[in-house]
């Protein structure tokens, strides 16, 4: 263990010393390094960011959970046949109902209605582009939402249709100002003089990549409600089932596939008129996008890699040829090749890792900025720092394995020679 500890201790002194040295020739060397540990930990960090984001977002639309649409979620492109789903039949809150006999494998069925841009006005201030959403009694289950100040809504405001409503963060701070939880209890006035009156504040949520829900720019009131400002019909009406924690996601849809066609009375040549969009599948598919943004961004940083491999064994192959004396002299008072050898890979090993390090503080002021001007909170896993010292070490092994290996083997009393 003695010895290992002093060979680490003379390959990183060497290091040191070749860096001070010659500080301009080493920072040119190790940029290829630099800029390959940059690439791949920016576009990992960034990758994983993101996908996190969103990930989160689709969370948010309900686990286990299938929204019935007459639009689907999933498809895209130039080729969306959206004149086929428009004139398919909107998702009526009688289906529902009739939905919650016909399947059992369902634990929370829940309806929504929206309507933006909305106003919202109190007293003289007036903000526009508020998300208005009605909503059913189950949604609770499905959708959890953290309240503040105040209560969610009651089950009497369901039945009542109530002109109760609960109110997003930012929609508060911008009518209420710098104290939101002043909302609760005022009335607000919404579309078409309607007033409602704040009874709950939605806990602050942050930004939305996908924006699913947008619960800060948003509010929430019985659906009944909603519907004597607008149509329900109009107003993007999507049932969404939650399937019981033992129930796989495919027998819910096959389940939900056929109460459907019973209900609309589908004859059995006839293709569905609904949709069943799968939040599980949407995510999956997501995963398998970014999976494919990876393997680009280590296509482009293995190739920056191997350059900046070229420049290490640059540098190990100078350094071999200044410091033959020394090897000499190392050999002739008993040094071993395994140790001459273990030396100057270690030291190929620590430039990569220097490198390394330029690149990570690249990525890191990189995920300062984009947090500062974008907004969007960028994180470097501990797994990435990980995979980016075994990636330095692997490229500074494999750099210094020729050089190395001729220093090892050199004859000492020729090497003591040579100058």
């Amino acid at each position: 263990m003695r010895r290992i500890i002093e060979i680490l201790s003379s390959s990183l002194n060497l290091t040191w010393q070749e860096f001070k040295s010659h500080k301009v020739r080493t920072l040119l060397s190790l940029s290829g390094v630099a800029f390959g540990i940059f690439c791949i930990i920016g576009v990992l960090a960034t990758v994983n960011s993101l996908e996190y984001a969103i990930q989160k977002d689709i969370k948010a639309l309900g686990s286990n959970t299938v929204y019935i649409d007459k639009w689907e979620y999933a498809e895209g492109g130039n080729d969306y046949p959206w004149w086929k789903y428009m004139n398919r039949p909107a998702p009526k809150a009688a289906e529902m109902k009739l939905l919650k006999e016909k399947v059992p494998a369902a634990a929370n069925i829940a309806f929504y209605i929206s309507y933006s841009p909305g106003n919202l006005e109190y007293n003289q201030g007036i903000i526009s582009g508020v998300n208005y959403y009605g909503i059913t009694d189950e949604f609770i289950n499905i959708q959890p939402i953290d309240i503040q100040a105040g209560r969610y809504l009651l089950q009497s405001d369901f039945d009542q249709g109530t002109p109760s409503i609960i109110i997003g963060y930012a929609v508060a701070e911008n009518l209420f100002g710098s104290k939101p939880e002043k909302a609760v209890g005022q009335l607000v006035k919404m579309k078409d003089g309607k007033r409602g009156q704040v009874v709950g504040l939605i806990k602050k949520q942050g930004k939305s990549i996908l924006s699913a829900w947008e619960y800060d720019n948003s509010i929430l009131m019985p659906m009944s409600f909603l519907q004597t400002m607008v149509r329900a019909d109009n107003s993007g009406p999507v049932i969404m089932v939650q399937g019981k924690e033992t129930v796989p996601i495919e027998q819910l849809k096959d389940e939900l596939a056929g109460a459907m066609r019973s209900i609309r009375k589908l004859k059995p040549t006839q293709e569905n008129n609904f949709s069943l969009n799968d939040i599980d599948a949407f995510s999956n598919m997501m995963s398998d996008l970014f999976s494919g943004v990876n393997k680009g961004g280590w296509a482009i940083a293995g190739l920056s890699l191997v350059v900046g491999m070229f420049g290490v064994a640059n540098i190990m192959f100078v350094t071999v040829r200044e410091r033959t004396s020394q090897i000499g002299l190392k050999k002739a008072i008993g040094a071993k090749r395994i140790t001459i050898l273990t030396e100057f890979l270690l030291e190929s090993a620590f430039l990569c890792i220097m490198g390394g390090l330029l690149g990570l503080i690249a990525v890191f002021l990189l995920t300062l900025l984009s947090t500062a001007v974008f907004g969007f909170t960028m994180f470097i896993a501990p797994s990435i720092l990980i995979l980016a010292v075994s990636i330095c070490l692997v490229v500074g092994v494999i750099a210094g394995i020729i050089p190395a290996s001729i220093a090892a083997r050199m004859d000492p009393v020729v090497a003591i020679r040579s100058k």
